[in-house]
């Protein structure tokens, strides 16, 4: 019975600490740096701080005026006219995105454009998108930083509200307020229309917090359809209402889907219900008046999701296509015709999915990271070359994109993009990488995905402006033509066929595949997919087309005829219609000032505190405590006050610790004033002792991380040391020590991975070595070592996603340390009465997946994969043990999930451990629960 109380006093606090503390130091939403030497510099305007670094000061300037102007707009229909923020212009990077937080109150936004969104200017893209994130973090916060909230909203909206609704109502917002936005971009919403036109009823749970099987919508498509549903339905100042009465009644087990009956009539999985009636309805009246064609697959039939990106025809007759999917990582592969495939080559991490071949060449963009600093980023060029197999990097340190080759291989044309944001179409040699010839841009127009025509002599591009695309040729004398004029079709990728050019874009509301007469202008139609079509390249020596043909799982391999045809009528359904009415703004960009502002330095070390947050903080069941928490907004310095209570000592700890995190090297001090207690055999036999001690200690570590192609290095050496001094102490045995001074320590760690696909486990092929010294000395009283060495190894299993790891441990102890557990030991090791000191421990671990229900258990849970594991564990191998019988063994069963539908995923196992006979023991039994938002 006692155990059974004692479960689930554990249980509640790990729901209490799921609920209201992160348990960690730093944010929660962001921690990395960028390298000291950036120069940073600030402007003010109108409760903004634009903090950027100095190559962006045209950029600046001209967010500084757009911010202010859009935000009355962005918040005007949740009553939030004007707020305080810093929004940090982010230029290191090559990787596009954005975010707001809380913990500290802050908005980023990565400069560097990517080379595929909407139809509009790049910064104005994220500002109308965050900001509407700005404006609803102060309609639930109030605005005001004070008692010091942040860190608790920040979880409590994580945790209460679904995903769906914040995203949702800004994807909204940004097709309502200009005229374009997500919303009105057909292969965005393309992937929830397959699958409704498929007959697939994913339930409410499966198009919110995904599938490891199928492709869903996701959040963001799923929230900008119930967003917009809700809008129509109750007008435009709904959301206004929802947000103020959950502020108003914030602790409910379903704030959020309450406030949402008592204003709409219904909750969000009815209005999930509702809404796939009426989108059924209307993507199949489009489907049934858009006329559209069948294109058989060239590839083999995907069960789950799988794609196979950008195919390309070669002499032989095969197909070369990056292919990724549920199960695997991006790779170049041929398939032939038969449909077999096979693999060429792994690649890494990319911003889009890209490569582009042309005699016997592939060449692709790979993103690379600082070492250290990992908000520095790059985007290399790499060519592999399919006679010799060999790969080369064919440029380093470098913020190049697309890279397409000439027909003959020896050219390569790319968009070249520095940290002020000028943009550059430039040519490179494809033998060495070397930059062979640059073209002037004087409007710094975005520069999208070129391509040479078949001598090499003009390439074709697009542009993006806040006036929309437009697609260019540019000849070998440097002039230009405007060939399509600015608009917001969504073009991309154009490619020269003969004297035309093909490219993407949806006349007809659905993506297709287009081209245009060079001399006339003429506008065709050269597919007529049902769902989509993308990325077409001819087909050598024919009069045909290869091409992407989007289908329920993923992007498909499929041909068709260059037969010119009509582009149709547009019969996009636009599910925003009624919000943008609601609106009436037309563009918000249309009219923003362009005044110059006053800038000034940003002191990058100058302002270290950034006070945020008092936090709760429940360790166990026994400590529980609460923390003051800054961290500034570079995150390069971060501070923590606390004081926490020892339910078990009836005492109360206090600390406090800094992190500084500009230069290298980590440096992390921290103090603790705490209680104690310890146990020891005195005149009386077992006595209780009490005491409190102050403990400072001191770490430095230098983190390295490396990236090449599909692998990954990691690197981390640190050293640290600490005093400790004992003090109210009662009584104690004569060799009660007073002062621990210095103890060293030291550790070292390595490790090689390659890239995981969805469905992995664990890593399928890695290495990892870790060691670990402790050493006293300046003490002679407190003699002793400790060394730890720790080995893992990860194999693929037997099947696809399988994983088998061997990890061999070893210590030796003495002294102060002799009973210190420094590695990784058996399962089941706190519930097994020791026979011996720990020495080495032999760990075999098999784990797979099992199942991908996707299933919807009503509100109670939706469980997304089922995993199994089995195990053999070894222990003082050496010492006296029979290698053929481990200590412990068993069996694991886990599964990902979502309770009550919640956005934190659950990871909920169980484990049966059985143990060796000789120590007479039970199976025991273990309950295991993880969790990340």
């Amino acid at each position: 019975m006692k155990h059974n109380i004692n479960l689930i006093i554990s249980i509640l606090t790990l729901f209490t600490s799921i609920l209201i503390s992160n348990n960690v130091q730093g944010q929660i939403y962001d921690s990395e740096q960028n390298p000291l030497s950036v120069n940073w510099r600030q402007i003010n305007s109108s409760g903004f701080r634009i903090i950027y670094p100095v190559e962006m000061e045209p950029e600046a300037q001209r967010m500084a005026n757009t911010i202010p102007y859009v935000f009355s707009s962005v918040g005007g229909n949740l009553g939030i006219k004007k707020t305080q923020i810093p929004v940090i212009l982010q230029n290191r990077g090559v990787i596009s995105n954005a975010f707001v937080q809380l913990a500290p109150k802050k908005s980023e936004f990565f400069t560097t454009p990517p080379q595929s969104f909407d139809s509009q200017d790049w910064l104005n893209n994220l500002a109308i998108h965050e900001l509407r994130h700005v404006a609803q973090f102060d309609k639930l916060t109030g605005g005001k930083a004070n008692p010091f909230p942040e860190e608790i909203y920040f979880g409590w909206f994580g945790a209460s509200l679904p995903r769906w609704f914040f995203e949702g109502d800004a994807v909204s917002n940004e097709t309502s307020l200009t005229n374009v936005g997500r919303g009105r971009q057909p292969s965005w919403i393309m992937p929830y229309r397959t699958a409704i036109l498929n007959g697939k009823n994913y339930s409410y749970s499966k198009s919110n917090f995904g599938s490891e099987k199928d492709v869903i919508p996701g959040y963001y498509q799923l929230g900008y359809l119930l967003i917009s549903a809700i809008r129509e339905n109750s007008g435009k100042y709904i959301i206004d209402s929802l947000l103020t009465d959950i502020k108003k009644r914030p602790v409910r087990l379903y704030p959020f889907a309450g406030s949402l009956k008592k204003y709409t009539g219904q909750t969000g999985k009815q209005w999930y219900d509702s809404l796939t009636k009426k989108i059924r309805s209307d993507w199949e009246h489009q489907a049934m008046i858009t006329p559209s064609k069948e294109y058989p697959a060239l590839n083999h039939q995907a069960r789950y999701e799988t794609n196979y990106y950008l195919p390309a025809k070669m002499p032989d007759g095969n197909i070369l296509a990056l292919k990724s999917s549920k199960a695997e990582v991006p790779t170049l592969i041929l398939i032939d015709k038969n449909k077999k495939e096979r693999r060429i080559q792994k690649i890494g991490q990319q911003e889009q999915p890209w490569f582009s071949y042309a005699n016997g060449r592939i060449v692709w963009d790979e993103v690379r990271y600082d070492g250290r600093f990992l908000r520095r980023s790059y985007s290399v060029i790499c060519r592999y070359d399919l006679q010799s197999g060999k790969l080369k990097k064919l440029s380093s340190r470098s913020r190049i994109f697309s890279p397409t080759l000439s027909a003959d291989g020896s050219k390569i044309v790319a968009v070249n993009i520095d940290l002020s944001n000028k943009v550059q179409l430039i040519v490179m040699d494809a033998e060495n990488g070397k930059i062979i010839r640059s073209y002037p841009n004087p409007e710094n127009l975005l520069i999208q995905t070129p391509s040479f025509n078949s001598d090499g002599t003009v390439i074709t591009y697009i542009s993006v402006s806040e006036l929309g695309k437009a697609l260019w040729t540019v000849d070998s004398n440097g002039k230009t033509r405007k060939i399509i004029r600015e608009t917001p079709q969504q073009l991309s990728r154009p490619v020269f066929i003969g004297d035309k050019i093909a490219f993407n874009a949806h006349y007809s509301g659905i993506d297709n595949i287009y081209d245009v007469d060079v001399a006339s202008g003429k506008i065709s139609a050269l597919s007529a997919a049902k769902y989509g079509a993308f990325n077409p390249s001819r087909i050598p020596g024919t009069d045909s087309i290869i091409f992407n043909n989007f289908n329920l799982y993923g992007y498909e391999v499929s041909k068709t005829k260059i037969e010119a045809s009509e582009t149709g009528k547009n019969n996009f359904v636009f599910f925003g219609a009624a919000a943008a009415k609601q609106e009436n703004t037309g563009n918000v960009f249309t009219n923003v000032p362009d005044s110059t502002f006053s800038s000034s330095p940003y002191k990058k070390l100058g302002s270290p505190f950034h006070f945020h947050s008092i936090s709760p903080e429940v360790l166990d069941e026994y400590v529980w405590g609460i923390q003051l928490k800054s961290n500034n907004l570079l995150n390069t310095f971060d501070t923590h006050i606390g004081a926490d209570y020892h339910r078990d000592l009836g005492r109360v700890e206090y600390n406090a610790g800094i992190s500084f995190k500009s230069l290298y090297p980590i440096f992390d001090i921290s103090y603790n004033n705490r209680p104690r207690r310890f146990f020891y055999e005195g005149n009386n036999g077992t006595e209780q002792g009490d005491f409190r001690e102050n403990y400072y200690r001191f770490q430095v570590q230098v983190p390295l991380t490396l990236t090449a192609q599909n692998h990954f290095f990691d690197f981390s050496v640190n050293a640290g040391t600490s005093y400790t001094q004992r003090y109210d102490a009662g009584t104690m045995p004569s060799n009660f020590i007073k002062t621990l001074t210095l103890p060293v320590e030291t550790g070292f760690s390595f490790s090689h991975s390659i890239r995981t696909a969805e469905r992995d486990i664990a890593p399928r092929w890695a290495q990892i070595i870790r060691f670990t010294y402790l050493t006293q000395p300046f003490d002679d009283n407190l003699s002793g070592n400790l060394f730890a060495a720790e080995g893992f190894a990860y194999f693929p299993g037997l099947a696809k996603n399988h994983t088998f790891l061997a990890n061999f441990n070893y210590q030796e102890s003495s002294g102060i340390w002799i009973y210190n557990s420094a590695i990784n030991t058996v399962y089941g090791y706190n519930n097994i009465q020791a026979k011996s000191k720990l020495k080495n421990t032999l760990l075999f671990n098999y784990r797979f997946p099992i199942a991908f229900p996707d299933a919807e258990i009503g509100p109670l849970a939706y469980i997304t994969n089922v995993r199994g594991g089995i195990f053999c564990h070894y222990e003082n191998i050496g010492q006296g043990t029979n290698i053929s019988q481990p200590k412990t063994y068993g069996f694991e069963l886990h599964s990902t999930m979502n309770i009550l539908r919640y956005s934190p995923d659950l990871d909920l196992g169980t484990r049966i451990v059985f143990v060796n006979r000789e120590y007479h023991q039970n199976p025991i039994f273990e309950l295991m629960l993880n969790f990340t938002f």
